[in-house]
């Protein structure tokens, strides 16, 4: 991010954050602007003293000052929190008006929210209030704002009663914020302000603002919304396109009264900020401002930028001499539970009642339009962080008898994401009657994921025109797949493929929508999209080139699915319980999913053993703690009594049920096993229900150590990589492929003493099943002779999704769906299938066995040093040569073997990416693949399998090239 970069016109970036609705975030925050950055390229504007920028760098000073004061104010933020916690938990006066405050704040934001969110909140304006007075004491918001004086109240009767000496350092960190912001001089004024002569950069020394002072004064907070920084480019298309749809499709002004305009997940305000600076709201700017712009923020710190942000925006344009004019348009609340009472009206709290009067006109306002960012985090519980999922019991069962009913997904978690609730949230808040428009900037993931297809068809049926502006920028692809994506929108903020969607609902036209779709296009850079979004300005600009999508019965709108494909034999269905007309029984399983990989998994056997037990043993001392609590307090619950300290456990949900239950564990010796994590790693691990977040029936596939199978384990429904398979005898992880499903040759049962019979054989203790099915081996036999056995068919199976033709032929469907087998037409290719499948298997399973590869040209190997630290390409543009080590260099690798890519990668760089020493930053857990050559006593291990992968990689290429043409 860099300030007014050859000052850009309407450029640059802006500030927006997603509301704290739980999980793990999408977003992270760019690298911060340093001061050399910001000095330099400033251009010189005459009166830096009226500029409302030059007050805020004024008031912040430079960089180093403002994160050394960032880092003090966590410090006395942290023991407001303790201090407040402290006299909340004593009976008396405090802790009866605590738990009033408490239960107001649940009726503005949510019933859910916790005593440990209120402190934090309480805290959180203790130690802004004053920064606020200082910063912006021309706008007397601390003063004036409603959320802030109802909080102020709360406030005043903790300090009063608070010790001298807490009340001492509370005033001494008042009266050093107040000597920080006026402690620059002229020169250093200058120096910074120089060039803030557009709204675009003044909006930019918030976001400074905002990024080096309170995402580091109170990280925790600040981490669960979600903060990106939205490019102004996507704004501001967003604000004209739709100001365009209000003129073509309603015979309305963006600028004309009683459009109701709402943004539900504004964040520091940017969309209503730049609407105000836009120019389009006209001469009825001051109505509008008053009455038919809302926005609302569930978070205090971004909601006090919000209004800060809005009402700056606002008086820069009528003119400070007007006098302070609040903006009664933004709320703090939860937009999502605003709705969720069946009664229309809300139930006014008392200590917040002009954030509920404000709250109940916009619930009631005609909205017309909503833009804004909706929050990106996934929906899921992350018991580490402490952040849950928050039931919205209304909007959950829209969704459930709308986009999850339409969706033929088994998976249909995705549906709950915060940024497709917003979806369903934004059409029902729309009138049917009047229609309106929404607009958002979101996760692209929606246009063609499988568990979105409902989506998409209720998108089809509620609208009447869609625009999608596909961003690209998918980095969660790699190779020539990444490159063509593009750059990032967000830079370092997302990984996601962004869009840019506007929904029309003009109730005059009946049907289906018309949905029109524009990529930006291959191999752009992030600034070279951000030119052609400002370039192309709104939906209707010349530029825009759409076309027109006819979804299919599926609800497909991009890579549609082959109706072809859906006449072939399902590979299984766990739906079907009695094996009819699949390949496999439904006994088939997900990979392991350990929620803990650093503790679970280790090259090293020891020091998998010791991590557990350390592991286990903290755990244990956790149930010791609680259950000695809970004697004093029997309403303790174990998530807010545990120690959530990473370097000695990594928490989930299961384990705080565990607690609540007095579960102990206990190591068990035999839970050791071998799995396959990675392509081509093997690797330890502890295999067992307790530390296991999801084991789903893998345990049915391997009961044992003693128990063997063989697994086609194949990329999962709703992959973004191009489909792939590996055949493992271990124990597969869940990202082996990406979200695998393993389809077992085999599958165990515990034998039924009282059902046992003469002729029941029983291996260990368990019964064994084919996973193949006996429908699939009658129809193979009437096919193709009554000497097929189920071992061609499990190794045909793995032949022909081995095929090319197979792969490319249908690539859209098995992106979004299991695969679906076609039977060749005769014996002779389904024998080929069949040998060629049981050949990769045979060499994917003996990788570690093969005869490496010879032809490569072995330098420094005579030293005898196999240590390895990262081993890497020499040139990353030459792919021939790899550094081992400091000593060992590999060249003549031929570069046919990189065209076996499994899941999304080579299986050379499989080797090269896994067999590195990695540290768990978390806990600090090392994983040194040279343990594992250690243990076996094999000093060359690691060395002689990247050899037999080049030997893999050109063998299985061999064998592909030489399966038969498949003709559908």
């Amino acid at each position: 991010m860099r300030f007014n970069d050859q000052k850009p016109e309407d450029g640059g970036a802006a500030l927006v954050s997603g509301s704290a609705l739980g999980g793990e975030r999408d977003m992270a925050t760019p690298n911060r602007l340093s001061e050399r950055d910001l000095s330099s390229s400033l251009v010189d504007i005459g009166d830096h003293r009226r500029a409302f920028g030059a007050k805020l760098v004024k008031k912040v000073g430079n960089r180093g000052d403002t994160l050394t004061w960032a880092e003090d104010v966590a410090q006395v933020a942290q023991g407001r929190v303790e201090w407040i916690t402290q006299l909340t938990r004593t009976k008396g006066a405090c802790q009866e008006e605590f738990q009033n405050f408490l239960a107001h704040l649940q009726k503005n934001l949510n019933p859910l929210v916790e005593a440990e969110e209120a402190i934090r909140t309480l805290a959180q304006h203790m130690v802004t209030k004053p920064v606020f007075e200082a910063l912006f004491e021309n706008y007397s918001f601390a003063k004036n704002n409603p959320v802030s004086q109802s909080l102020e109240g709360m406030v005043e009767l903790l300090e009063s009663k608070s010790l001298k000496k807490d009340a001492g350092s509370l005033q001494k960190f008042y009266d050093q914020t107040r000597e920080k912001i006026s402690s620059l001089d002229d020169s250093q004024i200058k120096r910074f302000v120089s060039g803030i002569d557009n709204s675009v950069a003044r909006q930019k020394i918030i976001i400074d603002l905002y990024n080096n002072f309170f995402k580091i004064a109170f990280k925790e907070d600040t981490d669960k919304l979600g903060i990106v920084y939205t490019p102004v480019e996507l704004v501001d298309f967003i604000i004209n396109s739709v100001a365009e749809v209000l003129k073509r499709e309603f015979d309305r002004d963006i600028s004309d009264k009683n459009v109701h305009i709402l943004d539900p997940f504004t964040g520091a305000g940017t969309f209503i900020s730049r609407l105000i600076q836009s120019g389009l709201l006209g001469d009825n700017l001051a109505y509008k401002y008053a009455h038919d712009l809302h926005c609302n923020e569930i978070m205090l710190l971004p909601y006090y930028i919000a209004s800060i942000t809005i009402e700056n925006a606002y008086h820069e344009i009528v003119g400070e001499d007007k006098g302070y004019q609040a903006f009664k348009g933004i709320c703090l609340t939860d937009s999502f539970q605003l709705h969720e009472s069946e009664d229309s009206k809300i139930q006014f709290d008392q200590l917040f009642r002009e954030n509920s009067e404000r709250a109940e006109a916009q619930k009631t306002a005609p909205i017309m339009v909503i833009i804004g960012n909706p929050p990106y985090a996934k929906s899921q519980d992350d018991a580490e962080k402490n952040i849950k999922n928050i039931p919205y019991p209304i909007l959950d069962n829209r969704i459930r008898n709308t986009y999850a009913k339409l969706s033929e997904a088994n998976l249909k978690n995705a549906l709950y994401d915060p940024y497709i609730k917003a979806f369903r949230w934004s059409s029902d808040r729309l009138d049917d009657n009047n229609g309106g428009i929404i607009s958002f900037v979101t996760n692209a993931g929606w246009l063609d994921g499988s568990a979105t297809d409902g989506l998409r068809k209720c998108l089809t049926d509620e609208f009447s025109s869609i625009f999608v502006f596909n961003l690209r920028g998918n980095q969660r692809t790699s190779g020539e797949m990444s490159k063509k994506e593009g750059g990032k929108i967000f830079g370092s903020g997302s990984r996601a493929a962004i869009a840019i969607t506007v929904m029309v609902k003009n109730p005059a036209k009946k049907g289906p929508a018309k949905i029109f779709y524009s990529d930006i296009g291959d191999y752009l850079s992030r600034e070279r999209k951000l030119a052609l979004i400002s370039q192309r300005r709104d939906i209707y600009n010349h530029d825009m080139t759409w076309d027109l999508i006819k979804p299919n019965s599926a609800g497909d709108w991009l890579n549609q699915r082959s109706a072809l494909f859906e006449k072939f034999i399902p590979i299984s269905d766990k739906n079907n319980k009695n094996n009819i007309n699949t390949i496999f029984s439904p006994r088939y399983s997900a990979g392991l999913v350990t929620s803990r990989d650093a503790w679970c998994y280790n090259f090293s056997s020891e020091h998998l053993k010791l991590n557990i037990e350390s592991a286990i043993s903290f755990y244990n001392s956790q149930v010791v703690n609680f259950l000695s609590a809970k004697k004093s307090d029997s309403s303790l619950q174990a998530k807010n009594c545990i120690k959530r300290d990473l370097k000695y456990f990594s928490w989930d949900i299961k384990q705080f049920i565990d607690i609540d239950n007095g579960m102990l564990y206990k190591f068990n010796n035999k839970s050791l096993v071998l799995s396959l994590y990675r392509p081509f790693q093997k690797i330890n691990c502890y295999f067992n229900r307790d530390l296991n977040y999801r084991v789903y029936l893998n345990q049915s596939l391997f009961p044992t150590n003693h128990h063997d199978n063989l697994l086609i384990c194949a990329s999962g429904v709703g992959a973004s990589k191009d489909f792939s398979c590996l055949i493992s005898n271990l124990v597969a992880d869940f990202q082996l492929q990406l979200n695998t499903q393993c389809f077992p040759r085999y599958y165990y049962e515990p034998v039924d003493e009282k059902q046992k019979t003469l002729f029941t054989q029983s291996i260990g203790g368990y019964i064994r099943h084919d996973g193949v099915t006996d429908y699939i081996l009658k129809e193979c036999r009437s096919k193709y002779g009554q000497k097929v056995t189920k071992d061609h068919i499990f190794y045909y199976v793995y032949g022909l999704l081995h095929s090319k033709d197979y792969r490319e032929t249908f690539a859209a469907d098995l992106k979004k769906m299991l695969p679906r087998i076609f039977l060749v037409k005769n014996a002779e290719d389904f024998d080929s299938f069949h040998q060629a499948g049981k050949a990769l298997a045979k060499l994917h399973l003996n990788y570690e066995t093969v005869t490496p590869y010879s032809k490569v040209k072995l330098i420094g190997v005579e030293k005898g040093n196999f240590i390895v630290d990262k081993i890497r390409f020499i040139d990353k543009d030459d792919k021939t040569a790899i550094q081992y080590n400091p000593f060992i260099k590999i060249t003549g690798i031929p570069l046919a073997a990189y065209e076996y890519v499994i899941n999304g990668r080579s299986a050379i760089e499989w080797i090269l990416d896994r067999y590195q020493v990695k540290v768990n930053k978390a806990s600090g857990l090392e994983n040194d693949p040279n343990d594992w050559a250690k243990e076996h006593k094999e000093p060359r291990y690691i060395l002689d399998l990247l050899l037999r992968i080049i030997t893999v990689s050109l063998e299985t290429r061999k064998i592909v090239n030489s399966l038969p043409r498949l003709k559908f």
